[in-house]
């Protein structure tokens, strides 16, 4: 089961139009500007091994390989929305920005979440199916015969 990474890849270009607007706000302050370019490049790397996934896989990605980096994603963004939120004042970040990121971060969530989900299941999957092959087939051991005479 695979993931489309098509969809994913218009959220994180959504995404990026908000990093920019937020870091234009944030013109007067340097220390807001560097900060926040430091966690937008961040981000901006952890969406581009997402994206390798996705066209390594042709457009699908592997849920096994997708999870571990989605959610890695969703803490990046978790930091980038903490500073925004503490720093919103001094930086001059608008309202309209923090609501937007908060919604994108939300389509991020969902997305690592159905990717770890299909790689839990696929680890479930993948466990029965080892059992069944150790127990030789999934048929069970051979009924036990009758001894003695007939």
């Amino acid at each position: 089961m695979m993931i489309s990474a098509v969809s994913f890849s218009r959220a994180i270009a959504r995404l990026s139009f908000l990093a920019i607007v937020a870091g234009a706000g944030a013109a007067h302050a340097q220390s807001c500007q560097e900060d926040f370019q430091k966690l937008t490049q961040r981000r901006m790397a952890q969406i581009q091994v997402l994206n390798s996934l996705g066209k390594a896989g042709k457009g699908k990605m592997d849920p096994n390989a997708a999870c571990p980096a989605a959610k890695k994603l969703v803490s990046i963004e978790g930091e980038m929305l903490a500073y925004m939120t503490k720093n919103k004042e001094w930086c001059a970040i608008p309202d309209n920005v923090i609501d937007g990121f908060k919604q994108a971060g939300g389509k991020t969530r969902t997305f690592a979440s159905q990717a770890c989900t299909v790689a839990a299941k696929m680890k479930q999957m993948q466990q029965q199916q080892r059992e069944q092959a150790a127990n030789g087939g999934g048929m069970g051991a051979p009924p036990k015969l009758p001894s003695g005479p007939l």
